[in-house]
């Protein structure tokens, strides 16, 4: 992973011109939350809390590695609470979970950042009740980035808990193996959150935060590519039919983590 990450940057930021970031701001109005109402925090009782985003009626987006309990169990789906446009303890939807489904090719890894974990990060979480309102539309996926896009971010995070932040424009570094290079602002919490593209003039989800990392104490974020992966889990989530009433269902590799957040991976 180490020399996976190095030697990415190094190669990248020599070669590329990368747009302005803008400063992480945080969404403390209704005017300032339109159009990202239907990303949500994660709750996970007794656990903590990981962002997602609303992609159909029923179903969030998320990391896959929220989906596991610091003793490296699975988390029962009654534990997930989403919280939709979360703003200062009023949502503007509030559901339950009935199901949780990782890829499966997803390998938890536990503390480890390995690209194969990484590239195969993310899960569909199927909601009690459909949320049909009209400003939370459902987001809808975009092709993979490339190197020298702009991207945009949305999360909750460590010291900004309670409020949706915004970082509208930072950078894709590149892409290897599946996984996504950007300067994307994440920290604990940020896991699962929605990075944005834009696409015939529609803001689309383009990858999901996995990681984080440091190159020569420079802090980059590792994310999903949602192209082919993103079909493998739908196609997988299908295969498993409904939820059982009042259960859960829920396929994915064991393994152990013991935090919620973002992985943090320091990288010399």
């Amino acid at each position: 992973m180490r020399h996976f990450i190095v030697t990415l940057f190094m190669a990248l930021t020599g070669t590329i011109a990368l747009a302005q970031e803008s400063a992480l701001v945080t969404l403390q109005t209704r005017q300032a939350s339109q159009g990202w109402e239907a990303v949500g925090r994660l709750d996970i009782a007794g656990k903590g809390f990981c962002t997602a985003a609303l992609i159909r009626e029923r179903l969030i987006l998320t990391a896959a590695h929220c989906l596991y309990d610091s003793d490296g169990s699975l988390v029962a789906a009654e534990r997930f609470s989403f919280r939709a446009g979360l703003r200062d303890g009023r949502a503007a939807a509030t559901r339950g979970v009935i199901r949780a489904v990782a890829h499966p090719d997803y390998i938890h890894t536990g503390g480890a950042t390995r690209p194969a974990a990484v590239a195969m990060d993310i899960a569909v979480l199927e909601l009690d009740l459909p949320i049909r309102e009209t400003r939370l539309r459902p987001y809808l996926i975009a092709d993979r980035p490339l190197a020298g896009d702009e991207v945009g971010v949305v999360s909750y995070r460590r010291g900004r808990e309670d409020v949706p932040s915004l970082q509208e424009v930072c950078n894709v570094l590149g892409r290897q193996t599946g996984v996504i290079i950007m300067t994307c602002d994440v920290d604990y919490g940020s896991s699962g959150s929605p990075v944005f593209i834009m696409r015939d003039g529609e803001t689309r989800i383009a990858s999901v935060v996995s990681a984080m990392a440091q190159v020569g104490g420079e802090k980059v974020s590792l994310g999903t590519s949602l192209e082919a992966p993103l079909r493998r889990l739908m196609a997988h989530f299908a295969s498993q039919g409904p939820a059982r009433p009042g259960g859960s269902q829920r396929i994915m590799s064991q393994g152990a983590r013991n935090d919620t957040g973002a992985k943090f991976v320091t990288v010399d």
